[in-house]
């Protein structure tokens, strides 16, 4: 029995498996976690959101597991799913194999059975899972935790996949961390010199620091709006562990997220534009160019073909990759239109979790996460090259 989680009457006969061997599967991994980080109940919650959706990911050892969960069991909450590794439509059309896309599918079904709905987007918090401020949650995927949390103000650890499903299944998460007022205050404010530009570059730099945890910024551009703030968090959560942060005069908690004498670290402009330029391993020609992690927006979509309306792809220039999700790509049919003019705009799976390097060896992408795990072995093996959007997209025309 758990030694700090107080557990309700059905929680234990969850955990004895009184409800079935998916629930008591489920209600262990809430169990050990709880425990792990000394949680003093489970707390209900309002929705997950499952990472470890690609087959690359979860290869048949990830499948089994699902698949054996789903054999007595169904979520109880409203649950959405990450990214998968191919668009389910136009597997084909990527280059992606036969064999990849049809146990891609085994997975996909495994969690449609356990009453996931298959969005397959690190973007659902537009149209499909929409979180509301002080809602406790259980999401993955780090992007949108960071999402959540800080644009949000919603609540919710940066849970793993297995976590996040446990947590959809049972209903409940362990209470500790950020679903707590404590845990949701600013540990470091970050002092931001005028004229930094690139949010991305700006949350990678602070990201990767050692022990950073809640970062309040001061100083970003007045015109800065929620929605710009999405390559941030996506930043953020790749180079470190950072799950919530905060910018004065703008996020939800912002106004009461100062507690005591926080350290003071100011960055300039050059710090920005060195970690930019540092992203980038390779000037040289690319053979993709990948936008969208996390997943476009309708607003970005009409913002790329903006960019590239009257004009023609280059003969030898790159291929295109503009990942979405089908609502976004539904409403912005007229942007989508224009863009394909130049490659793909996919839906369900992204750069990171796809077999790009079957496809290809160098990428550009205006996303700091993208380029941050591309280059990595077992992820995408890219030599990337790292720009604003108008850079990359530039490349094709």
């Amino acid at each position: 029995m758990p030694k700090y989680m107080r557990l309700t009457k059905q929680d234990r006969a969850i955990l004895e498996g009184k409800e079935g061997h998916g629930r008591q599967r489920a209600m262990e991994i809430l169990e050990t976690l709880g425990e792990i980080f000394e949680a003093d109940r489970l707390i209900p919650i309002r929705s997950a959101q499952v990472s470890g959706v690609s087959y690359k990911n979860l290869s048949d050892a990830g499948l089994e597991f699902i698949a054996e969960l789903a054999q007595d069991c169904r979520v109880t909450v409203p649950t959405t799913l990450n990214p998968a590794g191919a668009d389910l439509e136009r597997w084909e059309e990527m280059g992606v194999k036969r064999d990849f896309f049809e146990k891609q599918t085994a997975v996909i079904e495994a969690y449609t059975t356990l009453g996931i709905k298959p969005s397959c987007s690190c973007t659902p918090y537009y149209d499909v899972n929409i979180p509301k401020k002080g809602q406790h949650l259980a999401w993955g995927e780090s992007s949108a935790v960071c999402y959540v949390n800080s644009v949000l103000g919603a609540r919710t650890n940066r849970e793993g996949g297995p976590s996040a499903l446990a947590s959809a299944i049972v209903g409940k998460t362990p209470n500790y961390g950020l679903h707590g007022d404590v845990g949701r205050k600013a540990t470091v404010i970050i002092e931001v010199e005028k004229g930094v530009t690139d949010l991305a570059a700006l949350g990678y730099n602070i990201g990767g620091r050692k022990d950073m945890k809640v970062p309040y910024f001061r100083g970003l551009d007045t015109g800065t709006r929620l929605e710009d703030l999405k390559p941030m968090c996506a930043a953020l959560g790749s180079a470190g562990p950072v799950a919530l942060f905060h910018v004065e005069g703008l996020t939800p908690e912002a106004g009461k997220a100062l507690k005591g004498n926080p350290d003071i670290i100011h960055i300039t402009k050059a710090e920005v534009e060195k970690t930019a330029a540092d992203l980038s391993t390779t000037h040289g020609t690319v053979e993709l160019v990948a936008i969208g992690c996390p997943h476009l927006s309708p607003a970005e979509l009409r913002q790329v073909a903006l960019i590239l309306k009257d004009k023609e792809p280059r003969p030898d220039g790159p291929k295109l990759w503009a990942c979405t999700s089908r609502a976004s790509r539904k409403e912005a049919m007229a942007a989508v239109k224009v863009i394909e003019h130049f490659g793909l705009v996919l839906c369900d799976t992204c750069m990171v979790v796809s077999p790009i390097e079957g496809l290809f060896h160098s990428t550009a992408t205006n996303s700091a996460k993208a380029a941050h795990y591309l280059v990595k072995d077992g992820y995408g093996n890219q030599q990337v090259r790292y720009g604003t959007l108008e850079a990359v997209l530039a490349l094709l025309y």
